[in-house]
């Protein structure tokens, strides 16, 4: 179990009705707020339920508010603003007669932020299940009056019960702050002074790469840490291209369109390079030269081979991700291959056998290679040309960002990687490698996006505001059915496929808008920053596709594919993962910050705003675990074995009351799945997906076909939560 047991609830909620699904009669969500443990993992009761307590004299009366999910194609809800959305009901019992409490005649729900202003009416409720629609306020109360009238628009009644929401247990650090001596002996101490050593190139040789500390976020002041602020990881700093003449190295270039065809072979060579970001020149790794790597083109069922060469200074290996390759090809060192030493090479056979959007990226210390550049887009095309309605233009797009002080690039950790405990969230957004993004269109142009999110930690909520957006696919390839969509949200390793249409003349953002949390004061506030711009001028698009664009598709074919597998709506999980996390000697000071989780957490932490905190840890101190729930086995002690054809259904919890909480994009290698639910709400538009974000105190159900022989891994794709053990191995035999 994730949260605390209601037991007053089941009698309220337990039911019969269904929910068709597909053809498919499918039970209705399992009450939130009934937490049963002889059903397993379920989702959070402390995040995902919302107390309701009872006027003094009506102390009998008892209620709650389920904090349920909206139909969503994601996996976390919520408005282009970055607003968490919850699709709300209120559950009660013992309510009297309204009579009898004064010159009332029902009983009314309303919402409001903490200011009560506006007081927002949003049903007359009753004893039993009510539910009262979507709420998107980051934090709120809720307060039920007994009123003259249902018809009522203002609260003037008696209150009968009230309840906040449960982000407003969340506090500023000042109050979770304890007095007493620091203690910080697992970290290494230095003075300021150790801090002014950059690693920018400014003359022909690198310098050693030292410790600085990392750069405030620029919206809020970086709260003072006592007995934490002078300390610097407890990790060798490095950054590549030591001692080398940086003038000496190529300059990244940017990346190029390279088709392959059926038995190709390609070259990749994986090198030191010289980029310059926002005036600083840095040494970073580059594919073939390119950062990011060449966007390979091929076609749906075709086979190539790749032969890597490791240029840098470091062991590598590449990961083919998301694709249904042979076992021996997949790129992990330890699992399917041994490391590609430096000077060394190794020979891949990629078959492609599914058209989607995928993307290659090293998989050796993929908080460095990864971060510094070693990844790359593949566009596998269908065989099938009406796979997709009309657009008249493709553009891949890669979504990342970068960890840059005026010292230049924050090192990494030689021996375990830094940022253990949030990941690496970077202070400056990349879009294909670039920070100044730029795109030209025409009025009604339908551009088809392909989204990939490389980033180490950071999941975005891409939109461009203006344009209408519809969602087309995901992963490993189209919905049951297109969608309109305001905005995408996208945790690292995920894809998305996204029709834009641009109605008119002008400039349209590129935003990536969330919800930041200013952990000083304990309040959400806005961080909605520019990816890019695209400029639309000129003579409308031709020919026009306004038309077929308007209509929402049904694929029948993937209808009619996974229309069998939702009968595993019903049954219960063959397996239980719960992701957690395990603590070791961390200084005093960020113990006491990390309090603040106990109190709340939100579903997904969007933004960075914690520099010093997240910077500390290392993969020395912090274990992210996967653990099985039935055999109580870790990480790479998980011992699974299936048969090629077995089709599994897996529950992954996401462990709420752990010391500091994350939300977990989990990634299997090798196989395709469906999820069939979140948090115990069924899925009602499918398709094929790698990569599934778990939000914090979450459930998530796959159904994993398990197509693929061999030896595969399944880890978290926050690269320092993979580096800090959140990984396992299955067998497919």
């Amino acid at each position: 179990m994730i949260g605390r047991p209601r037991r007053w609830l089941r009698a309220v909620v337990l039911g019969s009705c269904v929910l068709a699904l597909g053809g498919v009669a499918a039970p209705a969500p399992r009450p939130l707020c009934d937490e049963d443990a002889s059903v397993g993992l379920r989702p959070s009761t402390d995040l995902y339920c919302l107390d309701l307590i009872p006027r003094p004299d009506v102390p009998d009366v008892k209620g709650v508010v389920e904090l349920g999910r909206p139909d969503s194609p994601y996996d976390v809800v919520v408005t282009a603003a970055g607003n968490q959305r919850y699709d709300a009901t209120v559950v009660i019992e013992n309510l009297p007669p309204p009579s009898s409490l004064g010159p009332y005649t029902a009983y009314v729900a309303w919402v409001t932020p903490p200011s009560l202003d506006p007081m927002r009416k949003v049903g007359v409720v009753r004893n039993g299940r009510t539910p009262i629609g979507e709420i998107d306020d980051d934090k709120f109360l809720v307060f039920i009056t007994a009123e003259a009238s249902g018809d009522v628009t203002e609260r003037s009644g008696r209150l009968v019960l009230r309840g906040m929401s449960p982000s407003i247990r969340m506090q500023q650090h000042s109050m979770m702050m304890l007095a007493g001596t620091p203690d910080s002996s697992s970290m290494v101490h230095h003075g300021h002074g150790a801090h002014g050593h950059g690693h920018a190139v400014g003359g022909d040789t690198v310098p050693p790469a030292q410790w600085f500390m990392p750069p405030e976020n620029p919206r809020l002041p970086m709260m003072p840490m006592p007995g934490v602020d002078e300390l610097v990881p407890p990790a060798t700093p490095y950054l590549p291209g030591t001692g080398l003449n940086a003038r000496l190295l190529p300059e990244a270039r940017p990346r190029e369109l390279l088709k392959l065809a059926d038995g190709d072979t390609l070259v990749m060579t994986a090198s030191l390079v010289r980029r310059t970001i926002n005036g600083r020149t840095l040494v970073m790794f580059a594919y073939n030269g390119q950062y990011p790597g060449p966007l390979l083109q091929v076609a749906e069922n075709a086979t190539v081979m790749v032969r890597f060469r490791n240029a840098l200074d470091q062991p590598s290996a590449v990961h083919w991700h998301g694709i249904r390759l042979e076992n021996r090809s997949d790129g992990v060192p330890g699992v399917t291959q041994d490391p590609v030493p430096v000077g060394g090479e190794y020979l891949y056979r990629v078959h492609f056998k599914d058209a989607g959007i995928y993307w290659y990226h090293s998989h050796f210390r993929e908080d460095i290679q990864q971060d510094l550049g070693l990844y790359g887009n593949i566009l596998v095309h269908p065989k099938r040309p009406d796979a997709f309605g009309p657009a008249h233009r493709e553009e891949t797009l890669l979504l990342d960002d970068l960890l840059l002080g005026d010292q230049g690039l924050v090192p990494f950790g030689a021996e375990h990687a830094t940022h253990a405990l949030m990941g690496r969230f970077g202070n400056i957004f990349l879009v294909n490698g670039e920070t100044n993004y730029r795109f030209e269109a025409r009025p009604g142009e339908i551009v088809r996006f392909y989204l990939t999110n490389a980033s180490n930690t950071r999941t975005f909520n891409w939109t461009i505001p203006g344009a209408t957006m519809k969602l087309v696919g995901a992963d490993v390839g189209r919905y049951e059915r297109e969608s309109w969509t305001e905005s995408v949200p996208i945790a690292p390793a995920q894809r998305y496929i996204v029709d834009v249409r641009f109605p008119k003349a002008g400039e349209y953002p590129m935003m990536n808008q969330v919800q930041g949390i200013d952990h000083n004061i304990g309040v959400f506030f806005p961080e909605h920053d520019t990816l890019g711009v695209i400029r639309v001028a000129g003579a409308p698009a031709t020919p026009s596709y306004d038309r077929e664009y308007r209509t929402l598709r049904t694929n029948r074919d993937v209808v009619t594919e996974v229309a069998p597998y939702r009968a595993w709506i019903n049954r219960a999980p063959d397996r239980e993962i719960l992701l957690t996390l395990r603590l070791g000697e961390l200084p005093f000071g960020l113990l006491q910050m990390l309090r603040r989780d106990v109190m709340y957490s939100h579903p997904v932490e969007w933004a960075g705003t914690m520099p010093m905190m997240d910077w500390l840890p290392t993969a020395k101190q912090v274990e992210w675990v996967l653990r099985d729930a039935k055999t109580g086995n870790e990480n790479m002690a998980v011992d699974w074995r299936f048969r090629v054809g077995d089709l599994v259904k897996i529950r992954i919890g996401n462990d709420r009351t752990s010391l500091h909480p994350m939300s977990h994009p989990i990634h299997l290698h090798g196989q395709r799945f469906l999820i069939l639910t979140h948090n115990d709400v069924p899925s009602t538009n499918l398709v094929w997906k790698d990569t599934a974000l778990i939000p914090v105190g979450g459930t998530v159900d796959l159904l994993v076909e398990m197509s693929n022989p061999g030896r595969w891994m399944m880890h978290c794709h926050i690269a320092e939560h993979m580096e800090s053990g959140m990984m396992a191995v299955f067998e497919v035999r």
